[in-house]
C-alpha cells in the first residue's frame, strides 16, 4: 500500500496503526512517542494522502472520511508533528513544498478588497461562536502567562498589561489599534492610561461589537472603532499598536504596512507590533490553514520582518520572543471549546465542529513542535524614542498589579 510505504519512510517515533478503507491494518512503531489508531473510509485517501498530506489529513477529518478510533485527534496530530522533520527527505512531500513555494506571491496577495474578504471568512462568523470558547474580553491572540496557573482571563489581561507598559502611554496621546478586533485592547488602554485611541477594522462583526462596548462603558468620547483598512488611515499617532493582524497582512505588502507606520508616526512616536512568526527562513502558510481557517494568511519569518523595516529606515527598538504562551493559550481555547461543542454544532453542524478543532489542535501543536512563535517588536523613528533599559517595562507593569491589588483590598475591607 502505497501510504503505508510513504508513513513507514517518514515515522520514526510514537505507534500509529491504520486501518486503510480496505479494511486492513498496518502498524507503523518507532520510538517511545505517542499513539493512536486511525481509519479511513475512502481509497481515494490512500494516495491524497501521501500526494497532498498537509492539505488533505484535514480534510478527511472534516469530513468524517478519517476516524480516529483509538487515543486522541491531539494524539493523532502530535504524532504527525513529532515526525513531521522526516518528512523532509521524502520525495513526495519536497515536491509539493516546492510547488506550495512557487505560487507562494499569490497566496499572500492582500489588495484591500481581497483583504476584506479574507477578513470577512474569519471574523465574521456567528457572534455566539467566540463567546464559547475565548476569554470575557474575547483576547483573539496569545496570551501571556506569567505563571503555569494562570486562568486564560489572567494570562490575557497580563497581555495587555505587557503591551501597554511597552508603548509608554501618557495622559491625553493618540493611540491608533491596528486590527482592533472586539475593542478589548483599546478599551483597556483607554482607562489604564487616559488616552485617546482609534480603532481600524476590516471584520463588520468586530466593528459592531467594539462600537457597542465603548458607548456600554461610557469611553464612546475617547475610543472610536472605524470600519477601515489601515492604508487609508491619515494624521499622526504618538503611539501605534497592532495584535494579531499583521499574519494578514502578506511578505509582499510588509514594506507598505511599515511605510504607512512610519508615515503615521511622529519624531517620538513609538508602535509596538504583535505577530505570530516562524523560527526559520520565509515559507509558506499550510494549505489546509489558508483554505479553510485564515486565507491569505502567513507568518513571516524574522528575517523578513527586519528587512522591510530596514528599507522604511525604522528602528527596532525592543524584540521579545513569546515561545510557548500560544500553545498554552491554544489549549485553553480547544478546552472551552470542547465543554461547549453541543451548543457550537447547533450554531452550525458537526464538519464545522471538526474544522475547527482540527485548526485549535493542530495550531497547539504547531506552536508546541514545529517552528512557531510569537514576537512583539517595538518600533520608532528615532533610537531615543524609549529609554535605553527595559526597567521601565517591568516597573509600569508592577505599579499597576500592585494598584490592582490595593483595590482588591479597598473592596474586601
Amino acid at each position: 500500500m502505497l501510504l503505508n510505504w510513504a508513513l513507514g519512510k517518514v515515522a520514526s517515533t510514537g505507534r500509529l496503526t491504520l486501518i486503510d478503507a480496505n479494511g486492513r491494518t498496518h502498524r507503523i512503531e518507532g520510538s517511545p512517542g505517542p499513539e493512536c489508531t486511525v481509519r479511513l473510509h475512502d481509497r481515494k485517501l490512500h494516495v491524497q494522502l501521501v500526494a497532498n498530506p498537509w492539505l488533505r489529513v484535514g480534510e478527511a477529518y472534516m469530513d468524517g472520511t478519517l476516524t480516529i478510533e483509538e487515543g486522541t485527534l491531539g494524539d493523532f496530530i502530535e504524532y504527525c508533528c513529532v515526525n513531521s522533520s522526516e518528512a523532509e527527505d521524502n520525495p513526495v512531500f519536497r515536491l509539493s513544498e516546492w510547488l506550495s513555494r512557487r505560487t507562494r506571491w499569490l497566496q499572500q496577495h492582500n489588495p484591500i478588497g481581497r483583504a476584506r474578504r479574507n477578513v470577512a471568512h474569519h471574523y465574521d462568523l456567528s457572534d455566539t461562536l467566540y463567546d464559547l470558547f475565548l476569554d470575557k474580553d474575547r483576547q483573539y491572540s496569545c496570551a501571556y502567562f506569567t505563571d503555569d496557573d494562570n486562568t486564560l482571563e489572567e494570562a490575557q489581561e497580563n497581555k495587555k498589561r505587557h503591551l501597554a507598559a511597552k508603548l509608554r502611554l501618557a495622559p491625553g496621546q493618540r493611540v491608533l489599534d491596528i486590527g482592533s478586533g472586539w475593542g478589548g485592547l483599546a478599551l483597556y488602554l483607554a482607562g489604564v492610561a487616559d488616552v485617546d485611541v482609534t480603532g481600524v477594522t476590516l471584520s463588520e462583526e468586530q466593528h459592531r461589537v467594539a462600537e457597542g462596548r465603548a458607548a456600554e462603558a461610557g469611553l464612546s468620547g475617547r475610543v472610536r472603532f472605524l470600519l477601515e483598512d489601515y492604508r487609508h488611515r491619515t494624521g499622526q499617532y504618538d503611539r501605534i499598536v497592532s495584535v494579531g493582524m499583521f499574519e494578514h497582512v502578506g511578505a509582499r505588502h510588509f514594506r507598505e504596512f511599515f511605510a504607512k507606520l512610519r508615515e503615521l508616526l511622529p519624531d517620538d512616536g513609538v508602535a509596538l507590533l504583535h505577530s505570530i512568526g516562524r523560527m526559520e527562513p520565509p515559507g509558506t502558510t499550510s494549505a489546509w490553514l489558508r483554505k479553510y481557517i485564515f486565507p491569505g494568511g502567513y507568518t513571516p519569518a524574522m528575517s523578513e520582518v527586519l528587512a522591510a523595516l530596514e528599507r522604511e529606515k525604522l528602528y527596532v527598538t525592543d524584540i521579545e520572543i513569546l515561545r510557548l504562551h500560544y500553545a498554552k493559550t491554544l489549549a485553553h481555547w480547544h478546552q472551552r471549546f470542547q465543554a461547549n461543542r453541543a451548543q457550537i454544532a447547533e450554531l452550525y453542524d458537526e464538519r464545522f465542529c471538526r474544522m475547527w478543532e482540527f485548526y485549535l489542535k493542530g495550531c497547539e501543536m504547531a506552536f508546541k513542535y514545529w517552528n512557531q512563535m510569537v514576537f512583539q517588536m517595538q518600533i520608532a523613528r528615532n533610537q531615543d524614542a524609549v529609554p535605553l533599559t527595559r526597567d521601565y517595562i517591568t516597573d509600569w507593569e508592577r505599579a499597576r498589579i500592585a494598584a490592582a491589588e490595593d483595590r482588591r483590598d479597598d473592596i474586601a475591607a
